[in-house]
């Protein structure tokens, strides 16, 4: 018989659970003494200053999310992507939770697949495993055969629906009771962020949705050959099982098993970073959890770029086009430094009030963030800058939007998967020449009208310290920057050209016009940067490496 599965309803799910006692009580009593063993310990210990007290307190805490099931492993993944709910110290052991529970029983697993697809699993496949390859903490995976090609078969675990539900309900109930005692910086109630927390799930769950999100996703990367996604097979497929085909990899865990396949870590590395950025800046659709188990080093490639394979695509999220074109403006005012306008970006995309004094903040983040792009940029990670900031948001009013949680679990992941592979991986040399290649390629109106913001100032003049800033990312802190400046001239030329240039073309009129004289100072300057960029000799340059790569 096949499954249907509501939506999330706090208020109806609650209302199920309570009308069946010999459920809720039993497992409240459990989860309740746990808590209270928990607490009695945070209360004792949670203050101190001890280091090893704290590490052995986040190891216990740790346990006790691990001891009470997937719902309550999934809760520990989302807290470790939430600075603003959770202790520093704390934060780093719960980001070690992994998404594996010890397999459920193979006898189970092929009930469910006769359940779902209707035949045994053994007249489905030519071939079928008598135990899963791997397993995770919603599902186990089955490596089967048909016509001569392997399939991936992902069994969802026994109840999952039923044991989800009641534990969502159950965690809202307590964590109502419990969120005043514990020591977390709450920007909104916790019934809403248990909320949050519980329609993802119940999305995760439903198969039939990963399977419309891996064809999205598979859509978006189409004409990259660099990115492969596994083919859905339909037939296979339903609300607790979800077939495709075999990805014949090596999983992004460990950078001597990649080089022993004479596999280039560093290629994957890139391919997994700009596919990141792509996702997030281009398509607004990423995949939310980008760990190591979910994405495999295919052959293939070259050394500067190489295959890469996303799998489980449960977890998906979007992003809109406005907080989408304000991230953007705001790693634009980091790179330039300004502030004041990096916390306005903060203020609009809701991570701050708008009642707060945004000029406070301003020595608070440039002391986080302030140099990352001068000789201190060696020594820039995501985890230096988490830890920084969460140490900011616990001291500021800072509040991480529900929206932005998964976006910071993808990129923390992202990173920390980079520096599995590569210890002295830095993130910026990727992102912030991929953000200066989209300002001065991309035509859109949206990316122009912060192009604009950045080449003059609010009185029409040109800044040319920022457009020496912004090309110097580009071309002198980035791999292979030969291969970006022919892409780069013609973009420019044409936008120039262009109807939509009238802007530019205007700008620069104006800023030749300077206490009523005309004043070419600072057109001269720009054209001296520009020359000094594209010129002849490293167009030809770039014409060369582009013939090699492509060769």
């Amino acid at each position: 018989m096949k499954r249907s599965y509501s939506k999330y309803s706090a208020k109806n799910d609650l209302i199920w659970l309570m009308l069946r006692p010999w459920i809720f009580i039993p497992r409240v009593l459990y989860i309740l003494l746990t808590f209270i063993f928990l607490f009695l310990r945070i209360l004792f210990q949670g203050n101190s200053k001890n280091k090893n007290v704290q590490k052995n307190l986040s190891k216990y805490l740790f346990d006790v999310i691990t001891d009470l099931g997937p719902c309550f492993i999934k809760l520990g993944q989302a807290l470790s992507t939430r600075p603003d709910l959770v202790r520093q110290d704390w934060l780093t052991e719960l980001t070690n939770l992994q998404d594996n529970l010890p397999a459920f029983d193979h006898k189970i697993a092929l009930k469910i697949i006769e359940e779902e697809l209707g035949s045994p699993a053994n007249e489905l496949f030519e071939e079928f495993p008598d135990c899963p390859i791997a397993s995770a903490s919603l599902g186990q995976v089955y490596k089967a055969k048909i016509n001569n090609s392997y399939l991936a078969v992902k069994v969802q675990r026994p109840n999952l629906y039923f044991l989800i539900r009641r534990d969502v309900v159950i965690l809202r109930f307590l964590g109502t009771f419990l969120s005043p005692l514990l020591p977390l910086n709450i920007g909104v109630g916790i019934g809403e962020i248990i909320d949050e927390f519980g329609k993802a799930l119940f999305d995760e769950i439903d198969y039939q949705k990963e399977a419309e999100n891996a064809l999205r996703f598979a859509n978006l990367f189409k004409e990259n050959p660099n990115i492969f996604i596994p083919k859905l097979v339909k037939q296979f497929s339903s609300k607790r099982i979800i077939t495709t085909s075999w990805i014949d990899g090596v999983k992004l865990r460990d950078r001597a098993l990649l080089e022993e396949n004479n596999l280039i870590p560093a290629s994957f590395i890139k391919t997994c970073v700009i596919s990141g950025l792509q996702q997030l800046f281009e398509f607004g659709y990423f995949h939310a959890d980008p760990h190591p188990g979910n994405m495999f080093a295919l052959k293939g490639g070259n050394s500067d770029l190489g295959n890469l394979a996303y799998v489980d695509f449960g977890m998906m999220d979007s992003i809109t086009n406005s907080d989408r074109l304000t991230l953007i403006k705001a790693i634009v005012h980091i790179i330039n430094e300004e502030y004041y306008l990096l916390a306005e970006d903060f203020q609009k995309l809701g991570f701050l009030t708008k009642e707060q004094d945004l000029q406070k903040l301003v020595e608070p983040l440039k002391e986080v963030l302030g140099g990352s792009l001068s000789a201190e940029v060696g020594n820039f990670n995501l985890k230096n800058i988490t830890d920084k900031f969460s140490r900011l948001m616990y001291s500021y009013p800072f509040r991480v939007p529900s929206r932005f949680a998964l976006i910071i679990r993808a990129v923390v992941s992202q990173e920390g998967l980079a520096l599995r592979l590569d210890p002295e991986f830095k993130i910026l040399k990727i992102a912030y020449p991929y953000i200066a290649k989209k300002l001065l390629t991309d035509n859109s109106d949206e990316i122009l009208e912060i192009l604009l913001e950045v080449v003059f100032d609010k009185k029409g003049h040109i800044q040319i310290d920022k457009v020496e800033s912004l090309l110097n990312i580009l071309f002198k802190d980035s791999e292979n920057i030969n291969s970006d400046l022919i892409p780069v001239a013609n973009a420019g030329l044409k936008l120039f050209v262009s109807k939509k240039g009238s802007e530019v073309r205007k700008n620069l009129l104006l800023s030749l016009i300077k206490d009523e004289k005309l004043e070419f100072t600072d057109a001269k300057k720009l054209l001296a940067l520009i020359r000094d960029t594209f010129s002849p000799l490293n167009i030809a340059k770039s014409a060369v490496q582009n013939i090699i790569s492509t060769a």
